[in-house]
Order: C-alpha cells, then structure tokens, then sequence
C-alpha cells in the first residue's frame, strides 16, 4: 500500500503562483513514477506532469513552461511549481504513483487539492 497525502491548493489570482506538494508514504520503495493528474469541472481527468524515480519529466504540452515538476526523494515528496497560471488552470489536482512494473503495476492516487484561479 502506498499512501499520498497532497496539498498547497488554493485561491490565487491570474498570473499568479502555487506550489503543490505530495508526500508518500507506505511501500514506496516498488514506487517508480509520480505526478499529478487534474480534473476540471465536466472533463476528464488529465495529465499534468510525472517524474521518474531516477528525475526524468513528462509534461502536457500545455503546462510545459509554465509548471515544473520535482521530487525531494529523501522527503518521499513530489512538489508541483506552478507559475503564470491561468482560469483554466482551475481544477482538482491529484498526486499519482505507479507501482510496480506491468504487468504487476498498479496505480495509487491523492485525496485531490483544489486549485482556483480568478480573473
């Protein structure tokens, strides 16, 4: 079992900035890519950005350049930077890990940090 705790959401004007942050905790040691997911209102939930165990990053296209993604890995914890954000950026956002390797992996995810941006 792996348990992901996320927080740092908010209210924040446009243009502004939020750092999320998910700290793991439980059998972690199997875990080999985190990240975080979104879920707007009436959408699917999407990719934000993940990160390996050894640093490599995958980013939407979207959010490339605007969030970085990084892990303190002696914090068990992935940190979400988000700069220059915009309305649609307003969603729920959920940390997620991989555990395992297929065909034995298995996903783990947050309880999900609101993030509001205003205009």
């Amino acid at each position: 079992q792996v348990q992901l705790v996320g927080s740092g959401g908010g209210l924040v004007q446009a243009g502004g900035s939020l750092r999320l942050s998910c700290l793991a905790s439980g059998s972690i040691a199997s875990v080999n890519v985190m990240g975080w997911y979104r879920q707007a209102p009436g959408k699917q939930r999407e990719l934000v950005a993940t990160i390996t165990s050894d640093g490599r990053t995958n980013y939407t296209d979207s959010m490339e350049g605007r969030f970085t993604i990084s892990n303190d890995n002696a914090k068990n914890t992935v940190y979400l930077q988000m700069n220059s954000l915009k309305p649609e950026d307003t969603a729920v956002y959920y940390c997620y890990a991989k555990w395992g390797y297929q065909p034995d992996a298995y996903d783990y995810w947050g309880q999900g940090t609101q993030v509001t941006v205003s205009s």
